[in-house]
């Protein structure tokens, strides 16, 4: 790569319940940036941080790659979630021959649980009102 495609940005998006990632991606030594913080302080759980460097690890690109994301929505699990998932999108379009590497890993699978929406005549979305016969 020359200079100049070396400066450019992959981007990718990622979504996870209601966690929306805007993830950019290029050549580097391997930062990882979630909302300006370093990802080690942005998320505090390991199982988190571990989360978002999967698809680095499973296709060998961990040192290689600077990332810079964007997020907002949703709690720190769904968030990572959420990463994990932009950054597996930008991979892909970065380099092409990666996607079988991230689909067997099921780094490309949307999660598509969502919350369900509270129905009217019941306290929560199943959950009904006590029910007295007599």
């Amino acid at each position: 790569m020359t200079t100049a495609q070396k400066q450019q940005f992959v981007w990718g998006t990622g979504r996870r319940k209601t966690a929306v990632a805007r993830v950019r991606i290029r050549e580097g030594t391997g930062i990882i940036q979630v909302n300006g913080q370093e990802v080690d302080a942005y998320f505090s759980e390991e199982l988190q941080r571990n989360s978002v460097r999967a698809p680095l690890i499973a296709t060998e690109m961990a040192g290689r790659i600077d990332a810079f994301v964007g997020i907002k929505g949703s709690g720190k699990s769904s968030q990572a979630g959420a990463v994990a998932l932009g950054l597996a999108r930008a991979l892909r379009v970065y380099r092409p021959d990666l996607e079988s590497i991230l689909r067997s890993g099921e780094f490309l699978t949307r999660d598509a649980r969502m919350v369900e929406r509270k129905k009217y005549g019941h306290k929560k979305a199943r959950k009904s009102f006590q029910f007295s016969k007599r």
